[in-house]
């Protein structure tokens, strides 16, 4: 997973999400597969910025019924992203 679109899927715009960009910290949706490291080389690289910390979250998938048929939604990976002191929290402008 060296590519920097495979590792980041999309920006999270929630309204939590607004709240901690406020703070410096930018919200995406990544890949299950994805550590920490590539998320951080994966945002610097794409938006030219100094990352100083990553924290992600395991979504399971939910369990969905239509009719007599029982199936899962897919897991789902979120990352918190801390930019460095100085550096723009308008991110989500360049995507």
């Amino acid at each position: 997973m060296s590519a920097v679109i495979e590792v980041l899927k999309a920006p999270l715009i929630t309204e939590k999400g607004t709240l901690v960009a406020e703070s410096g910290q930018v919200v995406f949706k990544v890949d299950p597969r994805a550590n920490k490291d590539q998320i951080r080389v994966a945002v610097e690289k794409l938006f030219g910025v100094k990352v100083s910390a990553v924290r992600t979250i395991n979504y399971m998938g939910k369990s969905k019924r239509v009719g007599r048929v029982l199936g899962t939604k897919p897991k789902w990976k979120k990352a918190y992203v801390t930019l460095a002191t100085g550096q723009a929290a308008d991110l989500l402008e360049k995507i």
